[in-house]
C-alpha cells in the first residue's frame, strides 16, 4: 500500500493538471472565436453566453449560477454520481470565464477571428473547444452543465443522455434567434445555423479525442521464435503476452501464437521487436477499443 500511494497520487495530479490545461483551451476558444462574434455553442455555456449578449452580464457569473443549481439539484436527487471531478470542472471553467478574456490580446482576437468571419471562427471555435473538453473528458473531468441535467433526468426518465443534452443544445441555439443583435431575419437565421454548425463539429472533435486517447492494437503473431519475442515484449513493453496453441490445417504441425494488446503508440516497438527476432514471422494486426483491464481503461458501472 505504501507503494502504490505515492504513484496514486501523482497519477491523481496528472489527471487533474490534464484536466485544467483542457479547460483552459476550452475557454479560451469561445472566448477567441465565438464570442467576439456573438456566435452560440451548446450547453450552459451556450445559455450563460445568450445572457452576456443580452444583458452584458459577465458569462463566469451565469454560468456558475446554473452549475451551482443544477449541483445542488443532482445532490438532492443523484447524489455523488457526477463526481468531484465534475465540480472542479465547473469551478475551473468559472474562473477561466474570469480571467483568461483579460489575457487574450485584442489584436489577437482581431486577427485569428473577426477578420476570418464567422464561419471559419465557427469552425475553428468548435474544434479547439471540442479538443479541449475531449482532453477534459478523456481524464474523468466535465464541464458540467447538461451533463448533470441529463443524469438527473435519466433517474425518472428513460431517455438517453445523448438525447437529452442534444435537445437541450437544440433549444439554446435555437434561442439565439430571439436574441441576436443581427439586424435581419436572414442574418439572425444564421447565427443559429452557425450555432449547429459549432455543436456538430465540437461533438465530432470530442468523439475523435476521445476514441484516439482509448485506441489500442491488437497483435497475432505466429513463429518460431515466439519464446523470444514473447520475453522482449514483456521486459520492454511490460505488457502481456498470451500464447494460444494453434494447428496449420495445411502442414497440419502444431504450433504456438502470441496474442498481445498495447496501445496504438507502442505499435511501433512490438514491430521492430518482430523484426528483430524473426524476419519472416507472420503477423496479423488489428485495431481496437474498449479495453479493459490492467495497463488499459477501467471498466466502470
Amino acid at each position: 500500500m505504501r507503494i502504490n500511494l505515492p504513484l496514486r497520487f501523482g497519477s491523481t495530479i496528472k489527471e487533474y493538471v490534464l484536466i485544467t490545461i483542457g479547460l483552459l483551451i476550452y475557454v479560451a476558444s469561445w472566448t477567441t472565436f465565438l464570442i467576439p462574434n456573438q456566435l452560440v455553442g451548446g450547453g450552459v455555456t451556450g445559455i450563460a453566453t445568450l445572457i452576456f449578449y443580452a444583458t452584458g452580464l459577465p458569462i463566469s457569473i451565469s454560468y456558475l449560477a446554473f452549475n451551482i443549481i443544477l449541483i445542488v439539484i443532482g445532490l438532492r436527487t443523484i447524489g455523488w454520481k457526477f463526481g468531484i471531478k465534475t465540480i472542479y470542472g465547473v469551478i475551473m471553467t468559472a474562473l477561466a470565464f474570469q480571467l483568461i478574456p483579460r489575457i487574450i490580446p485584442q489584436d489577437l482576437i482581431q486577427a485569428l477571428a473577426l477578420d476570418n468571419g464567422k464561419l471559419i471562427s465557427s469552425l475553428l471555435g468548435a474544434a479547439i473547444s471540442g479538443a479541449g473538453v475531449g482532453i477534459a473528458i478523456s481524464q474523468g473531468g466535465s464541464t458540467g452543465g447538461t451533463d448533470i441535467l441529463a443524469q438527473i433526468i435519466g433517474k425518472y426518465r428513460n431517455i438517453s443522455p445523448g438525447r437529452i443534452m442534444m435537445s437541450c443544445d437544440l433549444v439554446i441555439i435555437g434561442s439565439s434567434f430571439f436574441i441576436s443583435a443581427e439586424p435581419t431575419i436572414g442574418l439572425k437565421l444564421a447565427v443559429v445555423l452557425y450555432g449547429y454548425l459549432i455543436i456538430g463539429m465540437f461533438s465530432y472533435t470530442v468523439d475523435t479525442i476521445l476514441s484516439g486517447t482509448k485506441r489500442s492494437v491488437q497483435y497475432f503473431i505466429f513463429s518460431s521464435k515466439y519464446q523470444e519475442i514473447a520475453d522482449r515484449i514483456s521486459t520492454e513493453l511490460q505488457r502481456g503476452v498470451t500464447v494460444i496453441t494453434s494447428q496449420g490445417w495445411y502442414t497440419k504441425s502444431e504450433q504456438r501464437v502470441l496474442l498481445v494488446i498495447v496501445r496504438r503508440t507502442e505499435s511501433n516497438t512490438i514491430a521492430r521487436i518482430v523484426k528483430e527476432i524473426d524476419k519472416n514471422a507472420f503477423i496479423s494486426m488489428a485495431s481496437v477499443s474498449g479495453v479493459y483491464g490492467t495497463g488499459f481503461e477501467t471498466l466502470k458501472t
